[in-house]
């Protein structure tokens, strides 16, 4: 065996999960909290009675914690944000081992001002599509030495959009990477680079 194929598998931690239909139901409810969360104004009662049954839902949960690599959140790729609630609601569509194409909108929870995306859930975006890249090459686990993102025009939200994220070239244990996000129209909106740095088996 080659020192890529063991740094492969010594890096093979994380390995996605068939979402069931009742995960998937909760992380579209969790989904839909969040744009909720910040769209509304209600009284000091209804803040505190529903804060109460957010409490109530922590204290359930948390009763089934699960360590890295076993939680499925993350890990579902037929859901939106692979089932993070964290992540844009976007899935892959296309993948390869050069590029892979997601498809998916921005919701009210993403929104910086004036109906715009807030500027700081692109650069967030890109790092996890270039993620995807690293996977889709078949690469080990990577860390992002730098990643640099060109707004080129108002981010909408909830409208349909694309983003094509592709391997520039690599040097070593570096992979640059390069994405393009446009809308239904062929707008560029933004333009983002990276580099990805492979990691050694003892690196965290």
């Amino acid at each position: 065996m080659t020192d890529t194929e063991n740094e492969i598998r010594e890096f093979a931690r994380v390995q996605p999960v068939e979402a069931t239909p009742e995960m998937a139901r909760f992380v579209a409810a969790m989904r839909r909290l969040q744009d909720i969360v910040v769209s509304t104004n209600p009284d000091a009662t209804l803040w505190n009675d529903t804060a109460e049954l957010i409490e109530d839902v922590c204290a359930r949960l948390e009763e089934h914690k699960a360590p890295a690599g076993v939680a499925p959140a993350g890990r579902a790729p037929q859901l939106p944000g692979s089932g993070h609630p964290l992540m844009p609601p976007w899935q892959v569509v296309a993948s390869g081992p050069d590029e892979v194409t997601m498809h998916g909108h921005f919701s009210r929870f993403h929104v910086g001002g004036n109906g715009a995306v807030h500027g700081g859930v692109i650069p967030l975006f890109y790092d996890w599509h270039f993620g995807m890249v690293v996977s889709a090459a078949g690469r080990p686990d990577s860390r992002t030495a730098f990643l640099h993102v060109d707004y080129r025009k108002i981010t909408p939200t909830d409208e349909p959009l694309v983003s094509r994220a592709w391997i520039d070239s690599v040097d070593g244990r570096k992979m640059f990477v390069k994405a393009t996000m446009i809308d239904s129209d062929g707008n560029v909106l933004s333009e983002a680079s990276g580099l990805m740095i492979r990691l050694l088996p003892h690196q965290p």
